[in-house]
C-alpha cells in the first residue's frame, strides 16, 4: 500500500476510535444523570383498583390508608369506581384496573367469556345484604307469585344466581320469570314507575329501596346463596405484582378490622364516599360481614356449583373450571 494512503487509514481509524471514545464517555455521562433501573421500576408506578359503591375497598378508599403505605414505596393508587360487578370485571379485561372486588357470578361470567383474572382473596358470607324486593303495595306475597312477572337485575351480578336459588326452591322454572337486564341506577328507575314487578338488588341499594321507598322484601340470600365478595386480580398484573397484591390485601384485613369495632364511623365515611344518607348506609353496614381470608378449597367448590348452575341453564356460554383462574402462589 502506498505511504499516502496507510496514512489515510491510519487518520480514518484515529477518527473512528475518537468517535468510540467520544461515544462511551457520552452513554456514561446520560446513565449517570438516569436513576437506576431497579429505582425506575418504583418510581411513579401506579396501581389500579376498581371498587363499587359500597364495600370494604369504598372504606379503603376512604380512610386513605392504602394510599398512604404505597406512597412510602413510590406507588400511587388509582381508585375507579363502576356500577356493578360485570362491569368492573370488564375493566380489569381490557387492562384498566389491576385489582377489584365482586360479588360471586360476575368472575364466573366473566371467566366463561374468556376474561384472564384470577382469585386472590374473599370476604365472609354475607346472604342477608341482598334480595328480591316488591314495592310496598305490591300484591306479590311470595316467590312463586313472580311467575310469569317482570324481574329487573343486573345481569351477571351476585343477585342472578340468587333469583336463580329463589325460584328454584319456590318450584318456579327460570324461564317463566321475564328478566330485565339493568344496571342498579336505570333498575331503580323503573322499579319506582311501575315498569317491573320486582327487583333483585344488593346493598347499599337495597337498603335504598327500604329506606326511601318503603320496598318489601320478597327474599333475601339467606338459606339461599353464600353471597362471597372475592377480591380479583389481572392474571398477569398478580403474577408480576406478588408482593403489592399481598400489601394491598394486608390494608383490606385492617380496614375490615377496624370496620368491625367501629360501625358509625364506617357509616360516616361510607356515607361521605357513595353520597347516601347516614342511615341507609347504617342499614347496609349492620349486614355486612368483615375479614378477608384466602380462597379455600370450600369457596371454590361453592363457586364451581354456581358456575355449573349458570351453565345447565345456559346463561354462560361454555361449561368452566373454577380452579382454572386461582395463581398456585395465592392458594
Amino acid at each position: 500500500m502506498p505511504p499516502r494512503q496507510r496514512e489515510e487509514v491510519r487518520m480514518r481509524n484515529r477518527h473512528a476510535a475518537r468517535r468510540r471514545t467520544l461515544g462511551l464517555l457520552f452513554a456514561t455521562a446520560v446513565a449517570g444523570a438516569l436513576p437506576p433501573v431497579h429505582a425506575q421500576g418504583t418510581q411513579n408506578k401506579v396501581v389500579r383498583i376498581g371498587y363499587q359503591k359500597y364495600g370494604t375497598l369504598t372504606l379503603l378508599k376512604g380512610r386513605g390508608t392504602l394510599d398512604k403505605r404505597l406512597a412510602q414505596q413510590g406507588v400511587t393508587v388509582q381508585w375507579t369506581e363502576f356500577p356493578a360487578g360485570p362491569q368492573l370485571l370488564e375493566g380489569l379485561n381490557v387492562g384498566s384496573i389491576d385489582f377489584g372486588t365482586v360479588g360471586e357470578a360476575p368472575p364466573i361470567f366473566a371467566q366463561a367469556a374468556g376474561a384472564q383474572l384470577v382469585y386472590v382473596g374473599n370476604e365472609p358470607p354475607s346472604p342477608h345484604s341482598e334480595a328480591i324486593v316488591v314495592p310496598r303495595d305490591s300484591k306479590l306475597k311470595t316467590v312463586a307469585d313472580l311467575k310469569g312477572k317482570r324481574i329487573a337485575l343486573n345481569k351477571g351480578s351476585n343477585v342472578h344466581y340468587l333469583l336463580l336459588r329463589a325460584l328454584e326452591q319456590a318450584g318456579v322454572p327460570y324461564q317463566d320469570v321475564r328478566t330485565v337486564f339493568l344496571p342498579p341506577a336505570d333498575a331503580r328507575a323503573a322499579f319506582e314507575r311501575g315498569a317491573v314487578d320486582a327487583w333483585v338488588i344488593w346493598d347499599p341499594f337495597f337498603a335504598a329501596a327500604q329506606k326511601q321507598l318503603g320496598a318489601r322484601v320478597l327474599a333475601d340470600g339467606r338459606g339461599l346463596v353464600a353471597n362471597h365478595q372475592f377480591y380479583l386480580a389481572a392474571r398477569n398484573w398478580a403474577r408480576q405484582n406478588a408482593a403489592l397484591n399481598q400489601v394491598i390485601l394486608d390494608e383490606i384485613a385492617r380496614v375490615d378490622e377496624w370496620g368491625r369495632h367501629n360501625p358509625k364511623k364506617v357509616a360516616a365515611i361510607l356515607a361521605a364516599q357513595t353520597g347516601l344518607d347516614v342511615a341507609i348506609v347504617e342499614l347496609a353496614a349492620s349486614r355486612y360481614s368483615y375479614g378477608v381470608k384466602p380462597v379455600t378449597d370450600d369457596v371454590l367448590r361453592a363457586q364451581q356449583r354456581i358456575a355449573d348452575a349458570f351453565a345447565g341453564l345456559k346463561l354462560i356460554p361454555q361449561p368452566i373450571a373454577i380452579k382454572d383462574a386461582v395463581l398456585a402462589s395465592t392458594r
